[in-house]
């Protein structure tokens, strides 16, 4: 059994206890991820902002476990606020149009009053 830690340089990472993704026998779990710019340490205020910030964070854990999003089967849309998911649509659909993965939405409190969306998936990594 092999397991891979991954980490997107999220600093809350370290402080919390957590890796962005674990890699464990052909599956790539990724935690939680909400809308924060790692680059800047910034939220943005829009939803769909803070959803396509989400995803491509995800990207990127996903290209360091030798997967892309095409390889995602399991996805959590988590809001705080419901009725904000359609906002989500078009950006969503950018990145799982093709691939179709099973989902769920679920509307609860986040950690932080600005975040608006948090997003967690699994993904399989390609057969030889």
């Amino acid at each position: 059994m092999s397991r891979e830690l991954i980490s997107s340089g999220s600093p809350f990472e370290a402080e919390i206890g957590y890796s962005r993704a674990v890699v464990q026998d052909g599956w790539v779990f990724v935690s939680g991820t909400t809308g924060y710019d790692y680059t800047s340490m910034t939220m943005p205020a829009d939803v769909a902002d803070q959803c396509r910030n989400a995803l491509n964070t995800i990207a990127g854990a996903l290209a360091k476990a030798g997967t892309s999003m095409s390889d995602v089967v399991r996805v959590r849309y988590i809001l705080p606020d419901a009725q904000d998911f359609a906002k989500c649509f078009p950006v969503l659909k950018e990145f799982f149009g093709e691939v179709r993965p099973a989902a769920t939405m679920i509307s609860c409190p986040l950690m932080e009053p600005e975040m608006k969306i948090e997003i967690e998936l699994t993904a399989r990594q390609p057969q030889n």
